[in-house]
């Protein structure tokens, strides 16, 4: 079972390629500052503008870099099925831990689209599989009872739930006939996910905050709950700065600041407005991160 805070990791680059340099400097700084996985080539990580080569090269750094001190759920959806095969197949060979897919963009499938699918993905390797459902960038919304079905096929494990809809943690787990693990993708209302049945949280902010986000997460499975919310408390203006602009803008800004690499993006991404990059280092510098 995957749980605690893991970061969704920043893909660091320079002059337009990616800096192999600075992604190790991120992912020991996260694991050293007590991050409880990793997961290399999500949307934070800007997997939507990697090429093949890129992606996979990524994973498999993370994965060697890691060297085991933390598990790896490696980044391999696509809203080209195909595609999905063979990244995941990818990660599988290359010994990741567990596999995020997030449902398909832009081609809105229908709910038997979306079984059909995953099923696809999971008859051609046996790597455990998160599902990712993010309606708010892939504009379909998997429904409860097909990720029911879904969750009766063996390695299709658990959810990266980021509709940011708190009763639904609730209504799936008494759906549920087995074991599922339950990811929050919303920093903002990652507590709250817990408290409803969450395990953890895959986390855009533990990428420049991972110490607070980790003891948070530590706090809540020690029954010390007092402590979560004072944490949770402090870290919920960076939150919200991290989304005030398209992410990950200001999370690799905020890692800028940090010195673990530059602040750029690719297009269709583009520099952020000063405003922005004021809040942001205040928000650091409230958190004593800086």
């Amino acid at each position: 079972m995957f749980k605690g805070s893991i970061p969704a990791v920043i893909t660091p680059f320079e002059n337009d390629k990616v800096d192999y340099l600075s992604l190790v400097k991120v992912l020991n700084y996260l694991i050293e500052n007590g991050s409880h996985g990793l997961v290399p080539c999500g949307t934070t990580g800007e997997s939507p503008t990697l090429s093949h080569n890129e992606h996979k090269k990524i994973i498999e750094e993370t994965i060697r870099i890691a060297d085991k001190r933390v598990p790896v759920i490696a980044g391999t959806g696509s809203n080209n099925t195909l595609e999905a095969i063979e990244y995941t197949d990818h990660a599988a060979r290359s010994g990741a831990d567990a596999a995020l897919i997030v449902t398909p963009y832009y081609n809105k499938p229908t709910q038997s689209g979306l079984y059909e699918h995953f099923k696809a993905i999971s008859e051609k390797t046996k790597i455990p599989i998160i599902i990712y459902n993010i309606p708010g960038r892939s504009v379909v919304d998997m429904n409860i009872d097909t990720m029911v079905e879904l969750s009766k096929i063996e390695n299709i494990i658990g959810v990266k739930d980021a509709t940011n809809d708190l009763f639904r943690p609730l209504i799936t787990r008494k759906k549920m006939q087995n074991d599922f693990c339950y990811l929050s993708g919303e920093d903002g209302t990652a507590l709250a996910y817990l408290a409803q049945g969450g395990h953890g949280c895959i986390s855009v902010t533990a990428n420049v905050a991972p110490k607070l986000c980790a003891e948070m997460h530590s706090a809540w499975q020690d029954s010390n709950i007092v402590k979560a919310q004072e944490i949770n408390l402090k870290l919920s203006t960076l939150h919200e700065a991290l989304f005030i602009e398209s992410s990950p803008g200001p999370v690799k800004y905020a890692a800028s600041l940090l010195g673990l690499c530059n602040e750029h993006t690719r297009l269709p991404l583009t520099v952020l407005k000063n405003d922005t990059k004021h809040l942001v280092k205040k928000c650091l510098q409230e958190l004593e991160l800086l």
